[in-house]
């Protein structure tokens, strides 16, 4: 947890920054941040680089250096990933990314969520659905669709930190736990 809130500090300064930039800078850099953050998840041996705390902070940031031109990664960044290293905070760059992300978000009126079905829901249904939350929230929604078969039926939809779930699933659970109760 305590990672967590040193991540959300250094989002916040890096957006801090970031706000004084112009828009597409400002994005660049998150581009640049979640470039990195999906190379170290998919690299194995640079994760275990980056998180060894025997190896030399200037060998990482030397590697980072490599990894960042090659990305053609902003020098805002690069500093920023320098400083993570010197302080020894390069492990919390995912959490990093994700304060980074909400504070993007919030900037520019944006919620994300996620609409669970037990069936695909073809691309224009996805669309309508998409549509029609938003005039209902009166703000642009970023929708994430996942199938999940577990729910058997209905939905759940979870947007910013809410959860509506109006799956089978749950409905079948509701009343197993009223039959324990004695309810039914």
């Amino acid at each position: 947890m305590r990672e967590k809130r040193v991540a959300k500090r250094y989002a916040k300064a890096l957006f801090s920054i970031a706000k004084e930039l112009s828009k597409k800078e400002r994005e660049k850099i998150f581009s640049d941040l979640e470039g990195l953050v999906k190379l170290i998840k998919e690299n194995e041996k640079l994760e275990r680089i980056l998180k060894n705390p025997i190896i030399k902070v200037e060998d990482k940031k030397e590697l980072l250096k490599k990894v960042l031109e090659k990305a053609k990664a902003s020098e805002i960044f690069l500093n920023f990933c320098y400083l993570l290293a010197d302080k020894k905070r390069l492990p919390i760059l995912p959490f990093v990314y994700e304060y980074y992300r909400k504070f993007l978000d919030e900037e520019e009126g944006i919620i994300r969520g996620k609409l669970i079905t037990a069936i695909d829901i073809k691309k224009n249904k996805k669309a309508e659905i998409l549509k029609k939350l938003e005039e209902k929230i009166d703000k642009k929604l970023v929708l994430e669709f996942e199938k999940d078969k577990s729910i058997i039926g209905g939905l759940v939809l979870k947007i910013g930190d809410k959860v509506y779930d109006a799956s089978i699933r749950a409905q079948l659970n509701s009343i197993k736990e009223n039959i324990k109760r004695g309810e039914i």
